[in-house]
């Protein structure tokens, strides 16, 4: 039986907080935790699949032209090898020579060094990796690729621009103003686990072991790219080693890996190796950011503008949201925001970690503080005086509001100082000693989800799903939700994920998927417990359960009479979308000393305070603010894509040479959860996490290194030679 609920109203009646068995909330470890660390969990190359072949991509090494000629025979021969495909044709080792042969290959267009032009398939991994080395690939090369953004022709996204009363005029007037202009590098998602795909088909079914966030719509991309009905693929995705936006689409190695074995007749595994991944997957767009803001002499805005420049390939749709949160962050009544897209030949840009907020709050929070120092106010105070009562630009009302909370008590947790604040006042040694603070946002999203609970008769539940658990701790929260509402203790709480034979869920993406998955099994739960209320002769909202028994006794075996009971919650979002703003917020502080010979700067303390509504799992949620906060140390200090000016190919393509935080970077951090009740986010009132923790904090960082040194700088990742640059000793 299924059960659809569409929430076009708030949900304020707070079920869950009425609910008797106690586990929502805590701190409950990963229930799939033991399997991880013991090295049990099959990711998505590690599926003991029989005779499967072994696929090699094979990568452009031109920006922009064509592959006009794919040489299949230079490798045919070689030990193992079994194939070489190109663009859907399929030239196999037995079909040489016969009038099976594959027909003549058309030119491949090429769009940036490093795409995928071809597979080579072999027995082993090593003899596919050595063919495709060796494969001829002849190109017809296009001068003159714009590879700069600086440079490239651009094209405004309309839908992101507003213009509201008189900015330039606000700026003239102003008893303060700050116009700034902000750089970031571009960045990898840089997950530990590489991009992996195992296809076996069975008749006209194919079966794809593969690590992807979005089941359900990779299978829609899976169908399409093949030709073949949804209904004839199945997607098996349990385990992903990270995603952070690169697996939320299907990416070559899943579309190769199906083809090969198609054609061969027997299972195929494509592995990207880490190079690959970094060339050819996706990366976040470099920005350039010009803020402007005008304010009155007790630091109140009167004018906000934020204008954008970000990059993709030609054609391509997604622009880097960097304007996300500014529509509604601050108040300021004449308003001009703009986004506009460079399009050149670098790999695709997509979403990477917090997609928009991880690269608009860092500049947008820095040049708040290069305010609050103008006007003489202590950056905490500055941001209070400025949050808005509703969205600023659509008037429309916000779903909860907790910024002034999270800074409230992040500076109380932090120990921050609100007196006069002037560089270079605290020294030890060669090292400067500062401190800086920065707000965050991050929009909450929701999206349609299904999920099936079968609640047995021997007082044990399933939940089934192909949402996926990401490492985020899906697995987790759901048993709990459904232990919590069906009075059953986590660990007798089965969850089931990543299969696209089961229900389809949101997906893990865009901090929606706890909101999103988490109420589709509180309807389904809600289902089932009015059922078991009418054999109890209850009300539904009277039915109290516990470790599996009612509040008079009766066992649940008992009220279900030897059967499963089965509902399938559907939720959907409605009205309630157009009606409210939603974002999560937050607070970040940072202590970091600077160097004063070699402009190294560590980070020695930092805490963030966050805001998501209703905590579902205490450990996991804390989990992944501390996740954002290291991430926010890489944007601030470390992480940066660098591309040959010559010919766009991607130079720091491993994490030799790509810098994300290691342990002797990372402090120890504290986190404060402020937590609310937000009935507009979601029926269970929580909101996303899993991106908030990193939106804004590199800001902190930056105006705690001016703090410390006196070095304001405007490009981030802010490296020592950045910060020589500006002061030295």
């Amino acid at each position: 039986m299924k059960v659809h609920f569409k929430q076009d109203e708030p949900d304020n009646a707070n079920r869950l907080d009425g609910m008797k068995q106690d586990v929502l909330g805590k701190p409950v470890s990963r229930v799939e935790g033991l399997a991880k660390v013991t090295g049990t969990a099959p990711y998505a190359a590690e599926y003991p699949v029989a005779n499967c072949a072994e696929g090699v991509l094979v990568t452009s090494t031109i920006a922009r032209g064509d592959a006009t000629h794919i040489d299949k025979d230079s490798v045919l021969s070689m030990p193992g090898v079994l194939a070489v495909i190109d663009d859907e044709r399929l030239t196999t080792r037995a079909a040489q020579g016969t009038a099976n042969e594959a027909p003549k290959q058309g030119p491949r267009q090429v769009c940036y060094w490093g795409q995928p032009i071809a597979l080579v398939v072999a027995e082993s991994f090593e003899q596919a990796r050595d063919a495709a080395k060796h494969l001829g690939v002849e190109y017809r090369e296009e001068g003159g690729a714009p590879l700069d953004p600086a440079s490239a022709e651009t094209e405004e996204q309309e839908d992101e621009t507003v213009r509201q009363g008189d900015l330039a005029q606000a700026m003239r007037d102003a008893a303060h103003s700050v116009d700034v202009t902000y750089t970031t590098k571009g960045h990898a998602s840089a997950a530990m686990e590489p991009h992996a795909a195992i296809a076996e088909w069975e008749g006209d079914r194919l079966t794809v072991h593969a690590s992807l966030q979005m089941l359900n719509y990779n299978i829609s991309e899976l169908a399409d790219a093949l030709g073949v009905e949804e209904e004839n693929i199945r997607l098996v995705s349990r385990f992903v080693g990270g995603g952070f936006g690169s697996k939320l689409g299907i990416s070559e190695e899943v579309v190769a890996a199906a083809l090969a074995a198609r054609e061969l007749g027997r299972p195929v595994r494509v592995v990207l190796s880490r190079q690959q991944v970094f060339q050819c997957i996706m990366r976040r767009s470099e920005t350039t950011q010009r803020l402007r803001l005008a304010a009155t002499s007790d630091g109140t805005l009167t004018g906000f503008g934020h204008e954008a420049l970000v990059s993709n390939l030609p054609g391509e749709e997604f622009a880097e949201p960097v304007l996300q949160s500014s529509h509604f962050l601050y108040g300021g009544e004449n308003r001009e925001l703009m986004l506009m897209v460079a399009r050149i030949h670098r790999m695709t840009a997509g979403s990477v970690r917090a997609p928009g907020e991880a690269a608009g709050m860092p500049a947008l929070e820095a040049a708040m503080d290069v305010l609050a120092e103008k006007a003489g106010i202590d950056p905490v105070e500055l941001r209070l005086r400025n949050i808005p009562e509703k969205n600023p630009e659509e008037g429309l009302p916000f779903s909860s509001h907790t910024l002034a909370q999270c800074l409230k008590q992040g500076a109380d947790a932090f120990g921050w100082d609100s007196g006069p604040r002037r560089p270079r006042q605290r020294r030890e040694g060669e090292w400067w000693i500062g401190t800086g603070m920065a707000s965050a946002a991050r929009v909450h999203n929701i999206a349609e989800a299904r999920a099936r609970v079968t609640l047995r008769p021997d007082g044990t539940a399933l939940v089934e799903t192909d949402m996926t658990d990401i490492g985020t701790g899906t697995y987790t929260i759901l048993a709990q939700i459904a232990g919590e509402m069906l009075g059953l203790p986590p660990k007798t709480v089965m969850v089931d994920l990543g299969d696209t034979a089961h229900p389809r869920g949101p997906g893990s993406g865009g901090s929606w998927g706890a909101p999103s998955i988490g109420s589709a099994v509180y309807v389904a739960c809600k289902a089932i417990r009015e059922e078991l209320a009418a054999k109890a002769g209850v009300a539904e909202d009277r039915l109290e359960l516990k470790k599996g028994a009612t509040s008079d006794g009766q066992e649940i075996g008992d009220l279900l009479g030897g059967k499963d009971l089965v509902r399938e919650g559907h939720y959907e979002p409605g009205d309630i979308e157009d009606d409210y703003t939603a974002s999560g917020f937050g607070a970040f502080f940072a202590e970091v000393r600077v160097n004063a010979y070699t402009g190294e700067t560590r980070v020695d303390r930092m805490l963030g305070a966050f805001g998501f509504g209703r905590v579902l799992n205490a450990k996991t949620a804390r989990s992944q603010c501390l996740g954002g906060i290291t991430w926010s140390i890489g944007v601030a200090l470390t992480e940066a894509l660098e591309f040959d000016p010559r010919d766009g190919h991607l130079v720091n393509c491993d994490l030799a040479e790509y810098h994300v935080p290691v342990h002797r970077d990372v402090p120890d951090l504290e986190v404060a959860m402020v937590e609310e009740r937000d009935g507009a986010a979601s029926p269970i009132q929580a909101k996303g996490i899993g991106e908030l923790g990193m939106c804004g904090g590199a800001a902190a960082i930056a105006n705690a290194i001016y703090n410390a040194c006196g070095a304001r700088l405007f490009d981030y990742p802010m490296t020592p030679d950045r910060v020589l640059s500006v002061t030295a000793d």
